[in-house]
């Protein structure tokens, strides 16, 4: 879920414009190379995460001497990370339905425990997941 791709950046007046000739529809921009660098990442995990979860084809990515930048542009790499992206941006819950032994429950429950937090904590540790 780690993805590489060439960008194009034109400087124009206050600001840079970003493309990604692999990805036409994740076009951002910046008011600095800096903000626009960060732009890029967010646009292309958007991009990216919504072929992931619609199923589509990822593209490959082109090597960078392969462009062409013409007049105030220049050709760099934007690295981005799909689950990363997700999980900064997905707040929604679901609900899942689980099996404990009764004896089990009514301890948890006589000590105030928060079965979704404790569930959450050990799926993140069992999945090596540090938030």
């Amino acid at each position: 879920m780690k993805y590489v791709y060439p960008a194009i950046f034109t400087k124009e007046e206050g600001q840079f414009s970003v493309e990604f000739p692999d990805v036409p529809e994740c076009i951002t921009c910046g008011d600095s190379l800096e903000e626009a660098i960060y732009m890029a990442e967010d646009a292309l995990a958007l991009v990216l995460f919504t072929y992931e979860k619609n199923g589509s084809a990822i593209p490959e990515a082109t090597e960078i001497g392969w462009l062409n930048p013409g007049d105030n542009e220049f050709a760099s790499y934007i690295a981005c990370d799909t689950l990363e992206y997700h999980k900064r941006n997905s707040k929604k819950s679901v609900k899942k339905t689980l099996s404990i032994p009764e004896w089990l429950n009514e301890e948890a429950i006589a000590r105030n425990v928060n079965f979704s937090q404790i569930l959450q904590e050990a799926l993140k540790a069992h999945l090596g997941i540090h938030l």
